[in-house]
């Protein structure tokens, strides 16, 4: 364990997060990302991260999990996706990816209607 794992929370998870893991958590399951989900008797439930600490890298199946919607535990299957499912991407804000609006100019819109002189 290197120091810089004690004081960040965006490389994978705090040392709190460690800590429950390691005492409480009973292992889920993982996703295709290799994220890892974890509950308690409590009833809590957490995810560690693979990698960077991104909340857009739960699938939408997990996320149902996580926050209580189902007790299902997600099973990844690639080839059960409907033709119009597309498959997970995370948030693309910062990257060339990422969405980039059409400029208008004010001479290139169209009214509906006519102004009262």
């Amino acid at each position: 364990m290197n120091i810089k794992f004690i004081f960040t929370w965006w490389n994978k998870q705090t040392f709190g997060t460690f800590l429950k893991t390691l005492f409480t958590g009973k292992y889920i399951g993982k996703d295709e990302f290799g994220n890892k989900y974890y509950s308690n008797k409590k009833n809590e439930r957490w995810v560690v991260y693979s990698g960077v600490v991104e909340a857009t890298k739960i699938t939408s199946e997990w996320y149902l999990w996580m926050h209580h919607t189902t007790d299902k535990i997600p099973v990844y299957k690639e080839s059960k996706k409907y033709k119009w499912q597309k498959s997970h991407l995370g948030n693309q804000t910062g990257t060339k990816n990422s969405f980039k609006p059409v400029k208008i100019k004010k001479d290139q819109i169209k009214k509906k209607y006519e102004t009262w002189n």
